[in-house]
């Protein structure tokens, strides 16, 4: 496997030990340091993360924020920032695909990983491979 995009799916699964892929996900991420893989998510994705968080999973808040800022202290984990162009382009990306359900963050992800050239995503979401990718949660 090559590097790998973490998608709020993902994030879930590391943080909630009752999650159906905790873990396989811990287990992926664990080699994915060890091997030096380059691991890369984006900040709608820990703004989603946050919101699922809080509900419906409902960790308290002091866990909830140290899980967060622990995810952004990770000098190997890459957070990539959506600017107004990738924002306008997971937008059309939606707008071109009406057949799909597909959030904007989703869209959002689906642009980072083309432009990062990624095909493996750490999600249990469907939508990854619809869009193309390689869904690692299954």
């Amino acid at each position: 496997m090559n590097d790998i995009f973490v998608d709020t799916s993902g994030w879930a699964n590391l943080l909630v030990k009752t999650e159906p892929f905790h873990r396989q996900t811990f287990a992926i991420l664990h080699a994915a340091q060890r091997e030096r893989r380059r691991v890369v998510t984006s900040n709608y994705i820990l703004a989603e993360l946050s919101s699922l968080l809080i509900s419906p999973i409902r960790l308290a808040r002091d866990i909830r924020l140290a899980a967060l800022d622990r995810i952004r202290a990770q000098d190997w984990f890459k957070i990539t920032h959506i600017d107004s162009e990738a924002d306008a382009e997971s937008w059309q990306y939606m707008q071109s695909r009406r057949d799909k359900d597909y959030s904007v963050v989703d869209c959002s992800s689906f642009v980072l990983m083309q432009r990062h050239g990624l095909n493996h995503a750490l999600t249990s979401d469907r939508h990854f491979e619809q869009a193309g990718f390689v869904r690692l949660l299954k």
